[in-house]
């Protein structure tokens, strides 16, 4: 699987753009704020219909524009798929496969599995157990169809018992039918993140060890409610407190991740470098999880490819991304004669765009 092709329409910065790509490597070289992430937003946005950056659609049009409008000519398997989204300031979106429009989004997610490795990442170290759950409802709502329905419904749910929460008057069999009807969406919710978990783990040891040639030791540990007890009898223990705080305090919304570096917190004793490549470690191993559902490698995405990375670790990386099995990869970077000595050092098919204020130049065609 892999985009043979690209057009975008007041997509951010990019005003006009039709781009043809290398199924295998792709580098974007310009400055910062140039579009280069943008475009891959934009690859990001036609596997997921949003943007990796926002869960909002706000800020996807350009300023001068009612709506910003992507599409993506696929080959999938030796068959061509085209994938259409529309979005209109204000908050309207279409997304259309060959033409038709779906009616739920959802429908859509896993047909294009993709894998982003951004500096944004660091979210998922410093920041709350929001971003990192975030991370595992990402993987599993691209693998596992049922996960999308259970985390859908929780959610629903667990609003509605909040609202009720805040109310003076309510009575306890309004509490506990909603428990009742909450806790097989939990308990499949967590079930999944912590199989995921145990299935990322040695994936991520493998691949750190690779990418920092064995000189620490990482893991990561899953650690939810539900360790404690069934969902329901949890509810019941803490149902006098939560009346008084007004909302739910046990549940899948309190499961987080610890990720740590010679089982210390990665946090507050990685340096930089090692936080960058043990994010890169979890990235790769999210790549060889989902390739491994799909039987089919996932877009990867490399933005801003060498922040934070010294060039040992970086190598390091792109030995492993460059072998035959992982497919279709995009590499953006702010300094462009690191682009072309990393084309001149790497063998492969590829293409290379140079993008100034959001217009792209391929360097092996004239300007599209």
């Amino acid at each position: 699987m892999y985009l043979k092709s690209i057009i975008l329409h007041n997509f951010k910065n990019i005003v006009a753009a039709s781009l043809e790509f290398s199924p295998k490597i792709n580098y974007i070289s310009g400055n910062n704020g140039a579009g280069k992430t943008n475009l891959l937003d934009a690859v990001y946005y036609l596997s997921m219909t949003k943007s990796f950056f926002s869960s909002s659609d706000r800020y996807v049009c350009n300023f001068d524009a009612d709506e910003a409008q992507i599409g993506g000519v696929y080959d999938i398997g030796g068959v061509e798929e085209r994938i259409g989204v529309s979005i209109r300031r204000g908050g309207v979106k279409t997304v259309r496969r060959n033409g038709r429009n779906y009616e739920r989004f959802s429908e859509h997610i896993g047909l294009l599995p993709i894998v982003m490795v951004s500096p944004a990442d660091t979210s998922l170290i410093h920041d709350s157990g929001d971003e990192r759950r975030k991370y595992l409802n990402f993987i599993l709502s691209q693998t596992d169809r049922a996960y999308l329905r259970h985390i859908q419904a929780y959610t629903h749910l667990l609003i509605r018992r909040n609202r009720l929460l805040k109310e003076d008057l309510l009575p306890d069999v309004l509490l506990d039918t909603i428990a009742e009807q909450m806790a097989p969406h939990a308990h499949y919710v967590g079930d999944a993140r912590r199989e995921l978990c145990n299935k990322l783990d040695p994936l991520v040891r493998e691949y750190y060890s690779r990418l920092s040639d064995g000189r620490e030791e990482v893991k990561i540990r899953f650690r939810t409610d539900l360790d404690n007890g069934d969902f329901s009898a949890l509810l019941q223990q803490d149902e006098e407190k939560e009346r008084i705080l007004k909302y739910t305090t046990v549940g899948p919304q309190r499961d987080d991740m610890s990720f740590l570096i010679e089982d210390h917190p990665i946090r507050n004793c990685g340096s930089q470098g090692q936080q960058k490549s043990f994010l890169l470690a979890m990235k790769l191993a999210q790549f060889s999880f989902m390739k491994s559902i799909y039987s089919k490698p996932p877009i990867l995405l490399l933005d801003d490819l060498f922040d934070k990375l010294d060039m040992e670790r970086v190598e390091s990386l792109l030995k492993i991304v460059l072998k035959d099995d992982f497919g279709q990869i995009f590499i953006s970077d702010s300094n462009k004669v690191r682009i072309e000595r990393l084309m001149e050092s790497l063998q492969g098919e590829s293409r290379s765009f140079i993008v100034e204020n959001g217009v792209f130049r391929s360097l092996q065609t004239p300007e599209l």
